[in-house]
C-alpha cells in the first residue's frame, strides 16, 4: 500500500542528495578522464559485498528479472549518462536529465497503470524549468550522439524505476539491490577496460573518494530510492529525483565558489516548490481542504482557508 508519510519522501531524497556529491567528489578526489572506471568501482564491488551479506541468488524468473533492472538502472544508464556529460555542455545535459519524472510518469502510466494526475505533471514541469534556471548556461553546440546519450538514459532509467514498482521482489530490497549492482558492474567491467584501459594507481583521496560514492552514493542511495519506489507512486519520487542539481549547485557554490545569482535562487524555489508540490502528503492535503470547503456550510468554509 502507498503511503502519504513525509517520513518517506525524506528517506527517499537522501539518494538524490548524496548522488548531488558526485560531481564535486569526482572534480576534487577522483583520477580525471575515467568515469566508466568509476562507474564500475561504484557498481560492482559494493553489489559483490551486499550479495556477501545477503547471500541470496535469483531464482525462476528473477533471474532475468534482476538481469534486465540491472541494466536498465545500472548498466546502461551509466554509459548513456557519461556519454551525455562529455559531448553536451553540462546545463544542458542536466536539464535534459530533468526530464526524467515526465518520462517515468508516461511509462508507469503505460506499464502499470499509473495515472500521475494533473497536479504532478504540472510539478514535474515546474522543477524541469527551476533545473533549467539553476543550470543552463548557452546551449552550445547540439552534439546528435550527446543528445541520444541523454535521452536514452532517461528512458533506461524510467523503464528501470516503473519495472520495480510493476514487479514485487521475492527478496528485501538490500538483496535486489545487490543483484542490480552485480549485474551493472559486470556489464561495465569490459566497456571500461577496453574504452579507459587498466585502472590507474589510486592515491588516498581518490581511495577516499571512491569510499563515499561506494557506501553513501551507491549502496545506501539506491536502497533508499528503490525503498521509496516502493512506498510511494513512482511519478512523486522521480520528482524527487530533482534535489540532485539542488545538492550538486549547492555544494558548487559553497566549497568550489561557483556563482549563484538571482535566476539560480528563483530556479532552486522552483525545483523544490515543484517537489514538494507533486508530493502524496502535498495533494492529499490539497484534497482535504477542497473536500471542507465543499462540504462544510458556507461560514465554516471560510473559517478553514
Amino acid at each position: 500500500m502507498e503511503t502519504t508519510s513525509w517520513r518517506a519522501v525524506f528517506l527517499t531524497a537522501f539518494a538524490p542528495a548524496a548522488w548531488g556529491t558526485t560531481y564535486l567528489v569526482t572534480e576534487r578526489l577522483l583520477p580525471p578522464d575515467r568515469p566508466l572506471l568509476s562507474a564500475t568501482l561504484r557498481a560492482l564491488p559494493t553489489g559483490l559485498v551486499l550479495l556477501a551479506v545477503t547471500r541470496r541468488l535469483p531464482r525462476g524468473d528473477w533471474w532475468w528479472r534482476a538481469a534486465l533492472l540491472g541494466l536498465c538502472n545500472i548498466g546502461l544508464f551509466f554509459p548513456l549518462l557519461f556519454l551525455a556529460a562529455y559531448r553536451l555542455p553540462g546545463g544542458l545535459a542536466s536539464t535534459l536529465q530533468a526530464t526524467s519524472p515526465l518520462a517515468v510518469m508516461a511509462l508507469a502510466a503505460v506499464v502499470i497503470g499509473e495515472r500521475a494526475g494533473t497536479a504532478r505533471i504540472v510539478a514535474a514541469t515546474v522543477g524541469m524549468v527551476g533545473v533549467a534556471l539553476l543550470v543552463l548556461r548557452s546551449p552550445g553546440h547540439l552534439d546528435t550522439l550527446g543528445l541520444i546519450g541523454a535521452f536514452g538514459s532517461v528512458l533506461v532509467s524510467a523503464l528501470g524505476f516503473v519495472l520495480i514498482k510493476k514487479w514485487t521482489p521475492p527478496v528485501d530490497l538490500l538483496t535486489l539491490v545487490s543483484w542490480q549492482l552485480v549485474v551493472g558492474g559486470l556489464a561495465l567491467l569490459p566497456v571500461a577496460w577496453l574504452v579507459e584501459g587498466p585502472p590507474p594507481q589510486l592515491d588516498t583521496p581518490a581511495v577516499a573518494g571512491y569510499l563515499w560514492l561506494m557506501v553513501a552514493g551507491t549502496g545506501l542511495a539506491y536502497w533508499c530510492w528503490f525503498t521509496g519506489l516502493r512506498a510511494m507512486p513512482a511519478g512523486a519520487v522521480s520528482l524527487i529525483g530533482l534535489v540532485n542539481p539542488v545538492v550538486g549547485t549547492t555544494l558548487g557554490v559553497a566549497i568550489a565558489g561557483e556563482v549563484f545569482g538571482p535566476l539560480q535562487a528563483l530556479g532552486v524555489l522552483l525545483v523544490l516548490g515543484g517537489v514538494l508540490a507533486g508530493q502524496p502528503g502535498t495533494i492529499a492535503w490539497v484534497r482535504r481542504r477542497v473536500a471542507v470547503r465543499r462540504t462544510a456550510p458556507v461560514g465554516v468554509a471560510d473559517r478553514c482557508v
